[in-house]
């Protein structure tokens, strides 16, 4: 696929930003390497089938001075999360970096190692314990710890135990209330686009290389393994909390509603190490991730930084998160934490200032400045969040999509608003050749918007589409945000060739398996085809057999509701009675197994199964 050489407009930005930023601050650079016992000796790790599903050597390129076609920040922040192998936090705390998106580490205790966080695939996590044992020991596994909800931080546990392991008097599973519910729905509920808009976030189908993805600025990319989950034997509930887990006393933090709904931080008072779980990282973080997510709240953020400086500030020696490398020294970690803290006030107080006197989420975007401290702050820099969409997403969590414009109101969707500013500009013709005036002065913003509009008037029209990929591809080129780099490239990929589908999807079995049968339902509900089904009126009891549940469930008007109740075969046009599991297979096609009991009407559940309509893995972004 024919790739182009940065144009001089991007050329000069990365000269600017180069000559801008204090490169000469190289404390990251040792901070990184800081600790390290040893790599991985073979980069590929793959799964019983024999497929890779990770390459820890596919970004070591990423040495030197950056190339033209990134931007020399990015280049800089990519080269240090490149970065593979186990290294010491301090004795008795270890982490592997660099076998997935996050971190995982490893806490020693009294006759085994306690495991935080361990990654998205059961393959990658297996391969960070094993590397971990090489160097310090066969130690088993007496607890793993879950400092929240996201895929990254639990999706490999099943690579470090045995789920029939885990149990009372077993290994122990430590996790922040409510994690398993929001970790399943937010896999579950929106999982389809959600996976499909990931594979551009963290372009999963983009070739490695100086033009093509270099990292994701929280990491590099994500697994493409096995991913599950496995029920917490401990929850966490309050802050002030203390355990004594394998001789090793641990202090938590509740810090919900920050970067995920459920998430804990978290003090080993003997070790003086502090874990921050992923609401202190080497980058702005994402209030709102471009995957897509709710809102985060980052008054909140900022206010349980705030309680970990009061609460731990004095009583640490170093502090470690779930992505990166750690931060060492008393005063280095008041100035991490505090910064960071402020980062995120700033962002919300200035957003919430700026839209009260009148200014739409795009404008403020435009228009907000950063402190000179925050804005010369590495790990301030907008890598994985950036502030242009972070400051749209803050407008959102609080106005709404609606910016207060009456024009905007009820504007038309995409392919009609398109169709008539092509028209109005004069044809595709001229829509292009405008596009390519803004392409040659360099204003890449203007061309893209120009070529979206002409490609989802026509989206075979040749000349725009390979205009449009042109641009996408420098608009990556100069993008410090390793995940804008992503989403650019993507674009620019698909409209030179085909649509790549979903390369990873996390709805994996393990993960189903731990639906509860109420987030089972939801699921259900949420795939009815509403007009398909307006003139069916269905009541059903569905039974659960393996948890002992009736649910009454009807669907009427286009809509599935269900309430528990006791069956009761007078009012039930049928009664259906399967497992879960079961459920989930009759959901992925599978008419035809043993394990439904059906009485009544048996048709029923069959009208039912008729008007749902599951997600599409491979539908449209860039074209219409």
């Amino acid at each position: 696929m024919q790739q182009n050489d940065a144009t001089e407009a991007i050329r000069a930005q990365q000269r600017d930003l180069a000559s801008a930023l204090p490169f000469d601050d190289e404390r990251d650079l040792e901070a990184a390497d800081r600790g390290f016992v040893g790599a991985l000796e073979n980069g590929e790790i793959t799964d019983a089938a024999g497929a890779v599903v990770w390459d820890a050597n596919e970004f070591a390129f990423i040495t030197g001075d950056a190339p033209d076609t990134v931007n020399p920040s990015l280049w800089r922040q990519s080269m240090l999360a490149s970065k593979q192998g186990l290294y010491e936090v301090v004795e008795g705390i270890y982490q592997v970096r660099g076998l997935d998106l996050s971190n995982v580490s490893f806490v020693e205790g009294d006759t085994g190692v306690i495991v935080i966080d361990p990654l998205i695939s059961k393959e990658t996590a297996a391969a960070a314990l094993e590397l971990y044992r090489a160097h310090r020991g066969d130690r088993p596994v007496t607890a793993v710890i879950f400092t929240h909800s996201h895929i990254d931080h639990f999706g490999g546990v099943l690579g470090i135990v045995d789920a029939q392991d885990v149990r009372p008097g077993g290994v122990q599973v430590i996790a922040p209330i409510g994690i398993v519910g929001e970790a399943v729905a937010e896999n579950v509920y929106a999982g389809t686009a959600m996976s499909r808009r990931a594979g551009y976030m963290y372009g999963a189908a983009l070739e490695r290389g100086p033009k093509g993805a270099v990292g994701a600025g929280l990491g590099q990319s994500t697994s493409t393994g096995h991913p599950g989950i496995v029920v917490p034997t401990l929850e966490i509930r309050t802050t002030g909390e203390t355990h004594v887990v394998d001789g090793v006393e641990i202090e938590f933090q509740m810090a919900p509603g920050t970067e995920a709904p459920a998430e804990m931080h978290f003090l080993f008072p003997a070790k003086r190490a502090l874990c921050m779980a992923e609401n202190a990282t080497h980058t702005l973080h994402n209030l709102l991730t471009l995957r897509g997510a709710l809102v985060r709240d980052p008054h909140v953020w900022s206010k349980y930084l705030t309680e970990a400086i009061e609460r731990f500030g004095d009583r640490a020696d170093v502090v470690f998160a779930s992505h990166h490398w750690p931060t060492w020294g008393a005063d280095e970690i008041r100035e991490f934490l505090g910064l960071q803290r402020d980062l995120y006030g700033y962002l919300h107080d200035q957003t919430l200032r700026m839209l009260n006197r009148g200014m739409t989420g795009a404008e403020i975007a435009e228009e907000i400045q950063l402190p000179p401290a925050l804005e010369n702050a590495w790990h301030a820099r907008g890598y994985y969040g950036s502030v242009s969409h972070n400051v749209k997403a803050i407008y959102q969590r609080y106005m709404g999509w609606f910016d207060g414009n009456p024009a905007r109101l009820w504007p038309h969707p995409p392919a009609a608003l398109a169709q008539r500013y092509v028209a109005a500009i004069g044809g595709l013709d001229r829509v292009v050749e405008l596009a390519q005036e803004a392409y040659d002065a360099g204003d890449f913003r203007w061309a893209a918007t120009l070529l979206d509009h002409a490609v989802f008037a026509d989206a075979d029209h040749a000349a725009a589409r390979t205009l449009y990929a042109d641009t996408l591809e420098q608009l990556a080129y100069g993008a410090e945000n390793g995940t804008w780099r992503n989403f650019f490239l993507s674009g620019a990929t698909e409209l030179r060739g085909e649509n790549f589908g979903t390369p990873t999807a996390t709805a994996a079995p393990e993960i189903l398996a731990q639906l509860s049968a109420e987030q089972l339902l939801d699921a259900i509900a949420i795939t009815v085809d509403g007009p398909r089904a307006w003139d069916l009126d269905l009541a059903l009891d569905l039974q659960f057999t393996d948890v002992g549940r009736n649910f009454r469930v009807t669907l009427r008007n286009g809509v599935l509701v269900y309430v528990e109740k006791p069956a009761d075969e007078t009012s039930a046009q049928a009664t259906v009675a399967l497992s879960k599991p079961r459920m989930l297979a009759l959901l992925g096609g599978d008419r035809e197994s043993a394990g439904i009991d059906r009485t009544g009407d048996t048709e029923v559940l069959d009208r039912l199964m008729s008007v749902l309509q599951p997600g599409d893995p491979s539908f449209d972004i860039v074209l219409p």
